[in-house]
Parts: C-alpha cells; structure tokens; sequence
C-alpha cells in the first residue's frame, strides 16, 4: 500500500463546496471499509485536492482485490 494517507487540507483562498451528505455503507470488509473512509475526507475540499485521495482509495481497492486472488 502507498503512504498517502494523510489528511487532505483546504487551501483557504480555494472555492470549496459543502458536504454531500453521503453517509458510506459498510461492506464488512476492513479494507474496502478503510479505503472508502477516506473518501470522506473530500468533503468541503476543491476539486483539485481531490485527486490524490482517489488515487490512494483506488490503490487500497486494487491491492485488497489482489489479495483476494492469493488466498
């Protein structure tokens, strides 16, 4: 997994926008659970942040799907 789950930061002088208001469902798996919690993050934060969190959220997923296959 990558070290890229630090928390994301506003730049005060971006536009940003309100919550969403999503509230995720758990899938009872813990790392599909961890990598969508990060999503949550994103609330309130620019766009242009948003890609590196993404980026991790996708990489959680791919490596949690790998290990799947190599049980």
């Amino acid at each position: 997994m990558t070290g890229a789950s630090e928390p994301v930061e506003a730049d005060p002088g971006a536009l940003t926008t309100g919550p969403l208001g999503v509230e995720p469902v758990a899938t009872g798996h813990p790392g599909v659970d961890a990598a969508l919690a990060r999503l949550e993050e994103l609330d309130g934060v620019p766009a242009e942040a948003h890609v590196p969190v993404y980026e991790d959220v996708h990489q959680r997923l791919v490596d949690t799907l790998a290990a799947l296959d190599q049980e």
